[in-house]
């Protein structure tokens, strides 16, 4: 029989094993406590394409309608369209069934308020106290309202970026593109977005079956098919959009994968030098921003790791580009929440507008080397762990900070440690100016992390 993991309640929202921890009762519950902490009002429902979507996204319509809601079904589509469309059609929030890049046993929900972002801190406990009291206010049958439907939700996105782009000299240039959607939510409408950048693309696994052509984390290991794609067409480049469509890996013309920080780095250099202004990332992101602040002169602002702890400060500072070194890029000007449109397009200007290749792009910064590895452990163990390597590394007097888990800070290099908030591991995530400093480091923090669960459990 195998071990059931619990449900992982964050601060994006839920995720959970469909049958398990996740049922259609359960997601109906939730979907009532939302309804009763919106009070009412219109609130759109999304969902990705994985199998389960449709029956958990008929449970959270049900939901909402026991609450007086009207729900606004928008079907598959990335989350940055859904957020976008919250705000442009100011319902009272949303609901998007996902669960990232988790396997397809797992699915989750993603709770939107009203201004198409992810709910606060205060804002999770307020909705989750209702959903724990289970008080809903119910409304009776004379009171439910009708099931809407919104056709028109990639075309508001896609129309708010081409109006902040370039969007003629990328048409001239004519870019040949290839394109893994993954199978995921951006399989429709990045098709849509690069033709109408006149682009020449091809496109790889663009079915909404559920099935993921393969793990949809859009790091390297799982490019394998676009690096080779993009050699065999002689592309200008490659984009990698993960399950939600909120993150953008690139691969050269050379056919080499540039990890995922790279596109952060592009799109924060390419806007840096159009217009000056703070930056905003989370403790994870390459060093190379700090780097930029300082060739700009701009101050770089970071935070714990997940998008709404970036965009609150992004909108704190008034910061015209921030992002998460995930491949998550954030433009507050088309919306501030991740995008991998928004990604994608300020990629392209940057290559029309600077007449330079990928590869040579990607060379112009300094240059640092990332590992990010994961240790299983369970989530109450997990954050033992790490809390026991910070009293460890406070003794030593180490250069540390504790904001999001554990980073210790050196010159040239880094290493983060945190416990996820969507799955039970312990996240390592390194950084140096050498390849074999980077893994000296993941090697001996994997061993500490290791001794420590052993002497904990």
């Amino acid at each position: 029989m195998r071990h059931q993991l619990p449900l992982k309640i964050g601060v994006s929202g839920l995720r959970g094993i469909v049958g398990e921890s996740l049922t259609p009762k359960l997601a109906a519950r939730f979907a009532s406590a939302f309804g009763t902490y919106l009070g009412q009002g219109q609130v759109l429902v999304g969902q990705d394409s994985r199998p389960s979507g449709l029956m958990l996204k008929k449970a959270v319509i049900s939901g909402l309608l026991a609450t007086g809601c009207q729900p606004v079904e928008v079907g598959i589509l990335p989350i940055p369209t859904i957020l976008f469309l919250t705000r442009e059609k100011q319902a009272a929030g949303a609901i998007i069934v996902t669960a990232s890049h988790n396997p397809l046993e797992w699915n989750g929900l993603k709770f939107i308020g009203p201004e198409g972002l992810y709910l606060k801190s205060s804002q999770v406990e307020e909705f989750l106290d209702i959903f724990h009291q289970g008080e809903f206010t119910y409304v009776s049958a004379d009171r439910l309202k009708n099931i809407m439907q919104e056709k028109q939700a990639g075309k508001l996105h896609l129309e708010k970026i081409f109006s902040r782009l370039k969007i003629k000299a990328i048409r001239k240039r004519r870019l040949r593109v290839v394109a893994d959607c993954a199978n995921g939510a951006g399989a429709i409408l990045l098709p849509q977005f690069l033709e109408q950048l006149g682009c020449e693309a091809i496109f790889l696994n663009t079915e909404l079956s559920g099935s993921f052509a393969h793990q949809s984390e859009p790091t390297p290991e799982n490019l394998k098919e676009l690096c080779r794609k993009v050699k065999e067409y002689r592309a200008d480049l490659g984009l990698a959009q993960d399950a939600d469509a909120d993150r953008l890996a690139l691969v050269d013309e050379k056919g080499r994968p540039l990890g995922e920080d790279m596109t952060l780095t592009i799109a924060v250099a390419h806007l840096l030098g159009r217009k000056r202004g703070p930056v905003v990332v989370n403790l994870s992101a390459s060093m190379v921003i700090d780097d930029l602040g300082k060739k700009y002169g701009v101050p770089v602002f970071r935070t714990k790791v997940g998008e709404i702890n970036v965009v609150e400060k992004m909108l704190e500072v008034k910061a015209i580009i921030g992002g998460e070194g995930n491949g998550g890029v954030i433009w507050p000007e088309i919306h501030p929440c991740r995008d991998s449109f928004t990604a994608a397009g300020l990629v392209l200007e940057a290559l029309v507008t600077s007449g330079k290749k990928l590869s040579t792009l990607a060379a112009s910064f300094p240059r640092y080397f990332m590992i990010k590895e994961k240790i299983s452990c369970p989530t109450e163990l997990a954050y033992r762990v790490v809390l026991n390597l910070k009293n460890r590394y406070e003794k030593k007097g180490e250069n540390i900070s504790t904001l999001d888990g554990l980073k210790i800070l050196w010159p040239d290099s880094w290493v983060h440690l945190r416990p996820s908030n969507t799955e039970p591991i312990i996240r390592i995530i390194a950084e140096a100016r050498s390849q074999v400093k980077v893994k000296k480091l993941v090697e001996r923090f994997r061993r500490e992390i290791k001794e420590t669960i052993k002497k904990l459990s």
